[in-house]
């Protein structure tokens, strides 16, 4: 079953955020868009690959009015402890919530109930708490960020222009369009 347009349902975790503990519920969540990332483990392999290469792109992430979550099985304190053990996990400035219960792996269905890890799961996620694209992915095969985001600006731009589309490889700036019997058979 499709999870487009779920509704996020309340939630309230404990988090590691640039050397502070704290907590994100899913009131933090609106009013943004989001990006969540749930990654198999802390202490990893491919993990702090793709976590390193999301901090680089952070700023164009808060940019497009998008905050940024990272999401795994493990406590805040192995958030914490892998953040001073890692210097590539030690300049992460967006929020590591911490979902050792898996309450969150389970509603977004990315939970690996053997292994008791997350599969790479990709969410992006309207201001009003609606998931808009996902993407979910094995262990083993990491994501590209830069990928992320463009879907992030194709999903606000649908948003905001509601009349137009975007197609293949679009970027912001670039042709879009517009739905209609003219275009049947032209494109």
């Amino acid at each position: 079953m499709s999870m487009i347009d779920k509704q996020i349902e309340p939630f309230k975790v404990n988090a590691y955020q640039a050397g502070e503990l704290t907590t994100v519920t899913d009131q933090d969540l609106l009013g943004k868009w989001a990006v969540i990332l749930f990654y198999p483990a802390d202490f990893s392999f491919v993990c702090p690959t793709e976590l390193s290469e999301l901090q680089d792109h952070y700023a164009a992430f808060q940019s497009n009015d998008c905050n940024v979550y990272s999401v795994s099985e493990d406590t805040e304190f192995v958030h914490m402890a892998w953040a001073q053990a890692t210097p590539t996990i030690g300049k992460i400035k967006y929020p590591m919530l911490a979902d050792p219960a898996g309450k969150l792996a389970r509603f977004f269905d990315v939970l690996d109930a053997d292994s008791g890890q997350t599969f790479r799961g990709t969410f992006i996620i309207d201001p009003e708490g609606k998931i808009k694209a996902y993407e979910v992915n094995e262990m083993g095969m990491g994501r590209n960020i830069d990928e992320i985001l463009r879907k992030l600006e194709a999903a606000q731009f649908v948003a905001e222009h509601g009349d137009q589309v975007c197609p293949v490889n679009w970027h912001p700036g670039e042709k879009t369009l517009k739905p209609g019997a003219d275009l049947v058979g032209k494109i």
